[in-house]
């Protein structure tokens, strides 16, 4: 499929998802949140795709929302600014609970819904220079639809700090708070994100992977007593999985498993 706002290319087993509006800080509008959904489902479904970088084109990350969208979202009545609203719910949804690692290539700023997507990734580098934060106080806009990841992602007191000053952070800032895995140099953040993409392909078990993501994100979802039970469950069915026996049969056999 041919996107107008987005590049998605498939190499070996890692899908790149790239948000293309460099003039445009690659800000976010409808069509690029519907591309992107298109995107995410394309990788979901393409049984060669085991990881997914998101990164952006040109200097910024992603700036949040595009001007001249914010501007249509005013004329709007509430039925469409819910409906639009609801996309924008229906593609981070989508992100957090994809069967896919996603990681979160971040070579510029991520601010507002920019860092919204940062949050959602499983695995986030970022560059030194990259500033991050949660802007939309600052416009009087909230940032409702991150504030339910963010929370769950780097604790309620750090989420209150961030979502209510609307401050721009560093990235070694953002690292300190967990919204980062790790900030790495300019120079060598693409070779670095394409060996941890190029490690999970080959050192770990695409549905351990995708089991391993569903209870990370199930724990928030039930009491504990709910998620231990639904733990067990799903230790027991993944232990009948082939992948699991071929696991521990290399491992019994002290060979090296190459997924």
């Amino acid at each position: 499929m041919v996107f107008e706002h987005i590049l998605y290319n498939v190499s070996g087993r890692v899908a790149t998802i790239t948000l293309n509006r460099p003039e445009k800080r690659n800000a976010l509008n409808g069509a690029t949140v519907g591309e992107l959904r298109t995107a995410f489902n394309q990788a979901e479904t393409d049984p060669e795709v085991k990881v997914i970088i998101l990164k952006g084109a040109g200097e910024a990350f992603c700036a949040g929302a595009d001007l001249e969208y914010l501007q249509q979202l005013q004329r709007n009545t509430r039925e469409e600014n819910l409906a639009d609203s609801k996309e924008l719910m229906q593609l981070m949804q989508q992100i957090y609970y994809h069967n896919k690692v996603v990681i979160a290539q971040v070579e510029g700023h991520a601010i507002a819904g920019g860092c919204g997507l940062v949050t959602i990734c499983d695995l986030s580098y970022a560059i030194p220079a990259a500033k991050l934060g949660y802007t939309e106080v600052k416009i009087g806009f909230i940032p409702a639809l991150v504030s339910v990841f963010l929370v769950r992602k780097i604790g309620e007191g750090r989420a209150r700090d961030l979502l209510l000053t609307g401050r721009l952070i560093t990235a070694e800032k953002a690292e300190y708070y967990g919204l980062l895995n790790e900030v790495v140099p300019a120079d060598l953040i693409e070779a670095h994100v394409a060996k941890v993409a190029e490690d999970l392909c080959t050192g770990a078990s695409a549905n351990s992977l995708k089991v391993t993501k569903k209870l990370i994100t199930s724990v928030f979802d039930q009491p504990i007593e709910n998620a231990l039970l639904n733990a067990a469950e799903m230790n027991a069915e993944t232990r009948e999985h082939a992948d699991c026996q071929r696991g521990i049969n290399a491992f019994l056999a002290k060979e090296k498993m190459v997924w």
